[in-house]
């Protein structure tokens, strides 16, 4: 059976860096989320990028000198990736919920909501285990998911069905095809990192205002349009 995410990318491949061109990678992820990791301890070296798609994750962390794999569900997606980067990234096609062993990394990213495509029960664990095997004993894992008011607001053609949000888009070559996405709650989030043994240690909700991306302690799935959460293997909850 084909799986839903991976069909949607292998079509929304050759129109995606376009459709998220406004996203400023260098701001949210190089400026703001990686010095909030440095407070939560982060060491710099080692990044396993998961659900890299065409690598807009990779300039900023690259400009850092960080040493990147990157993993995604789509050949297609990682084909622009390879495009722009070359072999500067060694990249594989995999699963999250089936992702190899690639090391020991100092930080496991998993950004742009491609947690919220692990509709199933379980997924949720499977994923959150694998990644867990590729953090080092004093590493980071970095998630988002998108928020109620993000599905509701950011994205208004967004239809819920029992919990499960979809949506057909398109970009320039891109014919209109279906992307199926799954909201979790903040417990069920909690709940799965502790269910494999990682500690949650920042939950923080993201808005932005403006040209600004603002990261607030006190989250609220109204304000806020994604759940931004960082967690580690042996350290203190953020409670």
């Amino acid at each position: 059976m084909t799986n839903p995410a991976k069909s949607a990318y292998e079509t929304f491949a050759p129109g995606y860096d376009e459709f998220t061109s406004a996203n400023n990678y260098e701001l949210w992820l190089g400026e703001i989320l990686l010095a909030e990791l440095e407070r939560h301890g982060l060491r710099h070296g080692r990044v396993l990028d998961v659900g890299c798609g065409t690598g807009r994750a990779f300039e900023p962390l690259l400009k850092r000198d960080w040493e990147i794999v990157g993993s995604d569900i789509s050949p297609a997606m990682l084909d622009r990736a390879r495009a722009k980067f070359g072999d500067a990234v060694p990249l594989t096609a995999a699963d999250m919920r089936e992702l190899p062993e690639f090391g020991a990394f100092d930080l496991v990213l998993c950004l742009n909501d491609a947690v919220n495509y692990l509709t199933e029960d379980g997924d949720l664990e499977r994923a959150f285990t694998r990644m867990a095997a590729n953090l080092a004993p004093t590493g980071l894992l970095l998630f988002d998911v998108n928020t109620l008011g993000g599905f509701e607001d950011m994205y208004g053609a967004w239809v819920e069905t029992g919990g499960v949000f979809e949506r057909m888009l398109e970009a320039t070559g891109v014919e209109p095809h279906l992307h199926r996405q799954r909201h979790f709650t903040p417990e069920q989030l909690e709940s799965a990192l502790a269910a494999v043994g990682l500690t949650l240690l920042a939950m923080l909700g993201q808005r932005e205002e403006g040209k600004e991306i603002l990261l607030s302690p006190t989250l609220d799935e109204a304000r806020d349009a994604k759940i931004v959460c960082i967690a580690g293997v042996c350290s203190v909850p953020f409670r």
